[in-house]
């Protein structure tokens, strides 16, 4: 509001009067108000003016239903309702803030914004209240506690805000400019200038934003460019007070006379429609205020300063019968508010009284409003029973009266010496998670005990062996969630911590010291991390995916291939399944089996990962044998599949595929057989609960030779019958796969109680006692490692927990029977490895991998797996042959000692997948990989958008003499859309911290010619179609806008993302050189693992250690005299400059063999830099290598 024009009187209110610490009643304060309100001997009560019990309220009138002081003698200078909270607060031309709850008006929190300047706007956020004052705007909590503090400059003169959405917000005031502002990262992202200056109110429709001037005016401003598409001079004098309904806009003012400015009487109203005004409504009153409050129809309230309101019509005409009169306790109302709900008003005045009216009795101030929170209530009088045996009691709780008398603990001096008690020990969750700011560290609090309570241990701890001691974890809290201390730190959820420049200063070697590779977890639905690891280590699957490419868009096997050659590629560094979880998500069955989750589940561990990834297994093991049974050959796509599999089954289907007869006898003696096939088991437990022993191999044959009864159609009797159901096996695969279904508390029970029988069975085998964490020398353990003995073990832990044997043995009988037992190192002494192979029939299956379910309440839970890495991959990536357990938890990779992937503890380590591997397998399948992508791929394609033209095209593929060769250079450059905005959170220190990074999906690819006569010019310029929703096309730095990667109305080069990136890999197998700027980013988009020596990136041949990384634009401006990326980014020009700065770099580095000239032009280039400030100067005329002369011979082309 513009206070321009009003009651001089109200300039003797000094803001020194008005402080909130004085407690002296102002010279000013009309008598009238101190009725019904105690003062205390000190100063001013703040109680609130009680309404008397006789009041009525009409049902649809509004009348008075409560006033309040919300400090005495101060005018308010601003009121609003919450738009969250059923509140009310107010500011004071004293810079202080008050709340009141309900309609009653019941005092909720009371405290300073600005000790000198009045409060001019407030705003209502989810989290906490904007306030605005002179030059400064503050974000509190309800409470009163400062979440940020932002100075403007000293000469701004503040009067409006406005929250255009969620995390931007505009401020305005008497200077000739508005700013935007982030309240993510609180600070000013734009500055938009105004032609008119004095801008005191603001509002916003769905078309334009309003600005209301200290001249009259009112403009209408564009949404994105902030610019003026109208203006409305509708009073001479000073605009008072405006709004906005629909298609109407009604404004009140001062117009100029001979004697000053005089309140018009007409208001001025006008239709957005047709942009012009319409019949000015005249009122009965002198207005001050104005607001729509549209409930059956779109009134207008209009308010005066001395009290009275009338509501009216804005098209028709006022009514004197429709005016009542507030009744201020000051001279002047000062401010007004309407609640969302429309059922409530709120005037403030200026004596300090805020007067409440309602259309109700009991009014809401909005439609949904959530519960607010209140302070805890004092437990003075209601005082609890001490339990004096607790050590942890809080001795606090004893009320101890204020007395001057000498207390029994207060020992004389000569009896007693000071003894300091220890500290306790800091949580090591603490400790991990602690950011560094100065001397100060912070860290998020874990929740594991009461706030501000820190139990001390009083007795001595027992120094008892703790099996888990790894743990670097504080003892304090264990009573609470006893189980948390179990779960060793290896195996606890992993997560990427991300600061200013990404992942580039994240240690990954930190949790892999191995050279092979982890998978990034950030990514949604990377639960199946663990599954895809398991897949890569089997030699016969990783080659046959490896050799297998297809013609569909999303093809499983297509992806996953692509996936194992960057694990190949990989020497350590984590990779990411993001195009192949990306197909995954397009698959119509794995959304129908509930195996895609959303990102909030993935986040809290809502889903049962256990369950959810054995159905995955299933999932991918059937997906992958329709893909290759679906497989065809076309020229574009020759491979090596033909040679794995015949033309009846896939090789998935010979590896995994178990052959059965399912055999109905019903009790009227007919009998059913039918073949068929499945590609894993899942266990079934018996009923028994007596504690009996029972052998893995036996469930496990249970399970496969399954028997049940079940209701069943039986031909013969012509309706359902009870009927016996057999399962027999004609085939056994070569990989045994089984799902373990640990579901509920009883399977659990179970593994727990067989661990346990299997235990005391070998330490009864062994002769003696179980005594607990003793360690037993190697010698005393001959005969466990006997054949009547168990396992060789070197310590009575490693066969804790065990049930789950290394080997199993299986045998087909003559009667189509299968015997199934454990297979030991000591069975293999007795028997003979040959023995075994020689009799018909008889398989040793080895335990190759086990996946487990992370049982851990703070973190959600998570999914690792135990694999045995066999000697192949050994031999690729160490130079080594020997076989090794490793655990994999996403990019934590560590070896382990092989009882460690068959311990199952289950209070937090639950066993979910078994791969059982026959002995020798490797031997029976060709493990040669051909790589199946050919030069066809960079000929010339159709495109899938439907209305490109030849005059669109700005590439020309490669001819087949065009061919690159090994070391040839190739300019690349790829621009990205987001799908997911970035998660964040601010610290208590301000600072940043990034949750999760946005996720990005290449948008557009360009690869241009690095040599020969057409260099420079592109050969691929494809736009990338995309099914996920886009939620950010960034056009300012990618160039990419809404509809070009949409088939239907796009213009460009559209093609799929195998496409181009099969393309992608042929050049990078082919072994050509990359040229670009910042590479690492898009090829980590992209999904593609490019060797080091095979990528020339100018960000880093421009670089001085420890200094800052240079943009393209910076340096083609320096090197170059190119100014590029005007108002958007492109590709074509990105990749062409990029090449050129190569050739500039050679040149000024004599191909590298001068490297101290060549610094001396970067210490150049830095402090030019510097003086800029980095940036380019605008340039006169827009020049760029786009429409240089070498891109007009793309069209001549």
């Amino acid at each position: 509001m513009n206070f321009e024009g009003l009651d001089p009187g109200l300039a003797e209110y000094a803001p020194a009067m008005h402080s909130a610490l004085d407690p002296v009643l102002d010279a000013h304060l009309n008598p009238s108000l101190l009725q019904n309100v105690e003062l205390d001997p000190e100063g001013v009560a703040l109680e609130a003016l009680p309404v008397q019990e006789s009041v009525h309220i009409m049902e649809g009138v509004y009348s008075e239903l409560h006033s309040v002081v919300a400090e005495v003698g101060v005018p308010v200078s601003v009121s609003h309702f919450d738009l969250h909270e059923e509140m009310l607060w107010v500011g004071s031309h004293g810079g202080h803030a008050t709340s009141f709850f309900g309609p009653a008006l019941e005092r909720y929190s009371s405290f300073q914004v600005n000790g000198s300047d009045d409060i001019r706007q407030i705003q209502s956020l989810e989290n906490g209240i904007l306030f605005l004052t002179k030059n400064n705007l503050k974000y509190m909590a309800r409470g009163g506690l400062i979440i940020f503090d932002y100075l403007l400059e000293e000469s701004e003169d503040m009067h409006s805000l406005l929250l255009t959405d969620s995390s931007t917000l505009l401020v305005g005031g008497l200077q000739n400019h508005i700013l935007e502002i982030d309240l993510n990262t609180v600070q000013e992202t734009q500055k938009y200038a105004v032609e008119t200056p004095g801008v005191t109110i603001m509002r916003q429709t769905n078309r334009f934003f309003f600005c209301g001037h200290t001249s009259g005016k009112v403009s209408l401003r564009d949404l994105r460019t902030f610019k003026v598409e109208h203006e409305f001079d509708a009073f001479s004098g000073s605009l008072s007070d405006f709004d906005v309904h629909g298609n109407l806009l009604a404004a009140c003012g001062f117009s100029s006379r001979l004697t000053g400015l005089a309140c018009d009487r007409f208001l001025k109203v006008y239709d957005l429609r047709m942009m012009r005004a319409i019949t000015p409504l005249q009122v009965h009153v002198d207005p001050a205020f104005l607001r729509f409050i549209p409930t059956y129809t779109s009134r207008l309230a209009i308010i005066s300063q001395s009290g009275q309101c009338q509501f009216c019509e804005p098209t028709g005409l006022a009514n004197p019968a429709d005016i009542f009169h507030v009744n201020p306790v000051g001279p002047l109302l000062m401010t007004f508010d309407v609640s969302a709900s429309k059922q409530a008003l709120a005037f403030g005045d200026s004596e300090g009284c805020v007067h409440l009216w309602t259309d109700s009795p009991e009014p809401s101030f909005n439609p949904y409003s959530r519960e607010t929170e209140f302070a805890l209530p004092c437990l003075v009088d209601s005082l609890p029973p001490l339990d004096w045996s607790q050590d942890l009691l809080p001795l606090s709780l004893i009320p101890v009266p204020l007395t001057t008398d000498t207390l029994l603990s207060d020992w004389p001096a000569a009896n007693s010496a000071p003894a300091p008690r220890r500290a306790p020990p800091v949580d090591a969750e603490i400790l991990r998670t602690m950011k560094k700011v100065g001397f100060i560290g912070y860290a998020p609090n874990p929740r594991t005990r009461l706030r501000n309570q820190i139990p001390y241990r009083l007795k001595e701890s027992d120094s008892e062996f703790d099996s888990f001691s790894q743990v670097t974890e504080s003892p304090i809290g264990r009573e609470e969630e006893p189980h948390l201390h179990m779960v060793s730190k290896k195996y606890r959820k992993v997560t990427i911590k991300y600061s200013k420049l990404g992942l580039e200063d994240f240690d990954f070697k930190h949790y892999n010291k191995t050279l092979f590779a982890g998978l990034e977890p950030h990514i949604p639905n990377a639960y199946c991390n663990c599954m895809i690891q398991v897949l890569y280590f089997l030699e016969p699957v990783r080659c046959l995916i490896q050799n297998h490419l297809c013609q569909k868009e999303f093809c499983l096997a297509c992806e996953l291939g692509f996936l194992f050659h960057m694990l190949d590629l990989s020497r350590g560094d984590p990779c990411q399944g993001s195009n192949f979880l990306r197909a995954f998500r397009t698959i119509p069955e794995a959304s129908a089996l509930g195996l895609i989750l959303a990102d909030s589940d993935e986040a809290s561990g809502k889903g049962n990962l256990a369950r959810l990834i054995q159905r995955w297994n299933r999932f991918i093991l059937t997906q992958l044998h329709q893909d290759m049974q679906e497989l065809e050959v076309p020229q574009a796509y020759r491979g090596a599949g033909g040679s794995f599999c015949s033309s009846g089954d896939s090789v998935i289907g010979q590896l995994f595929s178990c052959e059965m007869e399912n055999c109905s006898l019903c009790r009227c003696g007919s009998e059913t057989v039918r073949a068929s096939s499945t590609l894993l088991f899942t266990l079934s437990y018996p009923e028994d609960k007596t504690g009996k022993s029972c052998d893995f191999a036996q469930v496990l044959k249970r399970s496969i030779c399954l028997e049940q009864n079940t209701q069943a159609w039986c031909d013969n009797c012509e309706k359902y019958q009870p009927t016996i159901q057999t399962r027999n096996i004609r085939h056994l695969p070569d990989i045994l796969v089984i799902n373990c279904e640990v579901n509920s508390l009883k399977e659990a029970d179970f593994w727990r109680m067989q661990a346990e029988v299997a235990f005391k069975m070998a330490i009864k085998k062994h002769g003696g006692e179980i005594s607990k964490n003793k360690e037993f020398a190697l010698a005393d353990w001959k005969e466990l490692g006997s054949p009547e003995g168990m396992l060789m073990c070197s310590s009575i832990e490693e066969l804790k927990n065990v049930w789950l044997p290394f080997s199993i043995r299986m045998k087909m009988t003559k009667n189509k029977g299968l015997d199934v037992c454990n297979w030991t190192d000591g069975d293999e002494i007795q028997w003979g490895p040959a023995r075994a192979e020689e009799e018909h029939g008889v398989y040793v299956y080895d335990l190759m991998a086990t996946v487990v379910h992370i049982l851990d309440s703070r973190t959600g839970g998570s999914l690792v797996a135990h694999i045995k890495v066999g000697e192949t991959y050994h031999q690729r990536k160490e130079g080594v042959t020997h076989q090794q357990w490793y655990l994999f938890n996403d990019f934590l990779i560590e070896p382990i000692d092989k009882h460690e992937a068959v311990q199952f503890d289950m209070n937090w380590k639950v066993p979910a997948i078994l791969y059982y591997v026959k002995r020798n397998l490797n031997s029976k399948y060709n493990l040669n990989i051909k790589n199946p992508i050919e030069a066809s791929v960079l000929l010339a394609e159709a495109s899938l958008a439907r209305k490109q033209r030849k005059t669109h095209t700005t590439f020309i593929p490669l001819m087949l003499n065009e061919m690159p060769q090994v070391g040839d250079l190739v300019g690349l450059d790829a621009e990205f859309v987001t799908l997911n905005e970035e998660e964040a959170e601010l610290r208590s220190d301000g600072t940043k911290s990034t949750i999760k990074p946005s996720q990005m999906s290449v948008a557009r690819i360009t690869c241009v010619r690095g040599q020969g006569p057409n260099e420079g010019i592109p050969f691929i310029d494809d736009y990338i179609s995309t099914q996920e929703q886009v939620v950010d096309y960034l056009t300012q730095y990618s160039g990419i806008k809404p509809g070009d990667l949409d088939a239907k109305i796009s213009s460009k080069h559209l093609t799929t993302l195998k496409s181009t990136y099969l393309k992608l890999r042929f050049l990078i197998d082919i072994g050509v050189k990359f040229v670009g700027h910042g590479l690492q980013k898009d090829f980590r988009v992209i999904n593609l693992m490019v060797p080091k020596d095979q990528v020339l990136d100018t960000v880093y041949l421009f670089h001085m250690p420890r200094k800052r990384m240079i943009s393209l634009r910076f340096l083609a401006w320096y090197f170059l005299d190119l100014k590029i990326q005007g108002e958007t980014h492109d590709s074509i020009e990105d990749a062409r400059t990029a090449l050129q700065l190569y050739r500039k770099y050679l040149e000024l580095s004599k191909n590298g063999t001068e490297p101290e000239s060549f610094h001396k032009v970067l210490k150049g280039l830095y402090e030019k830099g510097r003086k800029m400030d980095w940036k380019v100067p605008e340039p006169e005329g827009q020049t760029s290598p786009k429409n240089a002369a070498v891109f007009s011979s793309v069209l001549a082309l």
